[in-house]
């Protein structure tokens, strides 16, 4: 059941998210986009009210299309508010305008988005883009935690939200090598490299600090802190209280790691995952390393491609299929207007384009124009079939190294299969 909530809680994030992808590249002429934000708390008689003044406001408009766009836009507004008694649970988010398509061409657009968090303000605006803002900082991770990496030389800093480890910077030492120079004493020498391992121990507390506090909302979002590096080095320094005290009670642990550059944030995180059991990033770094494992394996039960993928779904093999958030695509199925010819494709719907955009050329039995039965969303359409043989779904972000790979290099699509197949 938690893996299912999970899986559904990922499903919603996806689609929220090309939801708004979808509206941020939707332009308007002048004011003629209206974007409306309904609080749970706002009462709907009050939005439609306000909407009917707007409208006859719009008489005052002086260019005669402008005025028709907008009284359209709040028309078909007002027609989809008829069936809202009150607002659901989170509010209520209303874009509506015309907006333009390709060439010269324009179309009159209204979506209505549910969001994952309640809305907390209300607001109605004109312009000639939708307000996407409040709805963005929905995205934002909530959970986020600090990472530190350092040995004698050198220390890098940064975040992990979510899924994605985010650099932020480091520096580098003047502590002397350990083997002194002519002129000193051993032990003049000894002490001189000890002040200098101290100071430099400072200066990473004071920047690390300053990072990690002065991020948003940091007493509700920041979870911890992650220190790695060789021994003794990060014993050193965690036991130092070189950090401010508010960082410093919330240090998780300490890890070995080799490297203290940007490099060793990823491989900080990975030594971490005990720690971090039940993050996401964990269990998806955990299912690409064994998908990319059992790729190199003479005797491979792993397969990637979508048509390898959905050979594998039909004869049942898939144990856990592997899709790219970042996947765009849809999957058609068209008809022929004059006879019985049927085909399916995928396409990728570029920025901007609706399936309505793409060409789908003639009937290849009659010549006749094909025309679009069916679209559906390649990741709603897989999991569909994985469902049928009860395989499990995993939508892996691209935040991480791994994940990036997955999009890049496999097309977005693969899985770890039941046993070999060969497809």
């Amino acid at each position: 059941m938690a893996e299912e909530r999970e899986m559904d809680d990922a499903r919603k994030r996806y689609e929220f998210k090309k939801a708004l992808e979808k509206l941020e590249l939707q332009q308007g002429d002048g004011t003629e986009l209206i974007t409306i934000y309904i609080p749970p708390d706002k009462q709907i008689y009050d939005v439609t009210n306000q909407l009917k003044d707007e409208f006859g406001q719009c008489a005052n408009i002086k260019s005669k299309q402008t005025k028709t766009n907008v009284q359209s836009a709040i028309s078909s507004i007002l027609s989809r508010l008829k069936y809202y008694k009150r607002p659901p649970l989170h509010g209520l988010a209303i874009f509506c305008g015309t907006v333009k398509t390709y060439g010269d061409r324009t179309d009159l657009q209204c979506t209505i988005v549910e969001p994952p968090e309640p809305l907390n303000l209300y607001m109605y605006r004109c312009s000639s883009n939708f307000e996407l803002e409040p709805l963005k900082q929905m995205l934002e991770e909530k959970s986020i935690y600090g990472l530190l990496v350092l040995d004698r030389r050198e220390a890098y800093w940064g975040f992990l939200r979510g899924n994605r480890i985010e650099p932020v910077g480091g520096t580098t030492s003047t502590v002397p090598g350990k083997t002194r120079k002519g002129g000193q004493s051993a032990a003049r020498f000894g002490r001189l490299r000890e002040i200098a391992i101290a100071e430099f121990y400072t200066r990473i507390g004071e920047r690390s600090s300053a990072i990690f506090l002065a991020e948003k909302d940091f007493f509700e979002r920041f979870k911890g802190l992650l220190i790695g590096g060789p021994s003794p080095t990060k014993e050193e320094f965690e036991a130092g209280n070189f950090l401010h005290h508010e960082i410093q009670k919330r240090i998780i642990g300490i890890f070995d790691v080799a490297y203290t550059n940007e490099d060793g944030l990823s491989e900080l995180v990975d030594a971490a995952k005990d720690a971090l059991k039940g993050m996401t990033v964990v269990k998806e770094k955990a299912l690409m390393d064994k998908f990319l494992k059992e790729l190199v394996k003479d005797t491979s039960n792993a397969a990637y491609g979508e048509e390898s993928i959905r050979k594998n779904l039909e004869i049942g093999a898939v144990d856990t299929l592997l899709l790219s958030a970042n996947l765009r695509k849809s999957r058609l199925r068209i008809k022929c207007q004059n006879c019985d010819f049927t085909d399916e494709k995928t396409v990728h719907i570029d920025a901007g384009k609706t399936v309505g955009d793409i060409p789908l050329g003639s009937c290849p039995k009659c010549t006749a124009p094909l025309i679009l039965d069916e679209e559906i969303d390649i990741i709603d359409e897989l999991t569909k079939l994985a469902e049928l043989s009860s395989a499990k779904v995993e939508l892996i972000s691209d935040d991480f190294e791994e994940g990036a790979i997955l999009f890049t290099a496999f097309g977005g699509i693969a899985a770890i299969l039941r046993y070999r197949t060969g497809c």
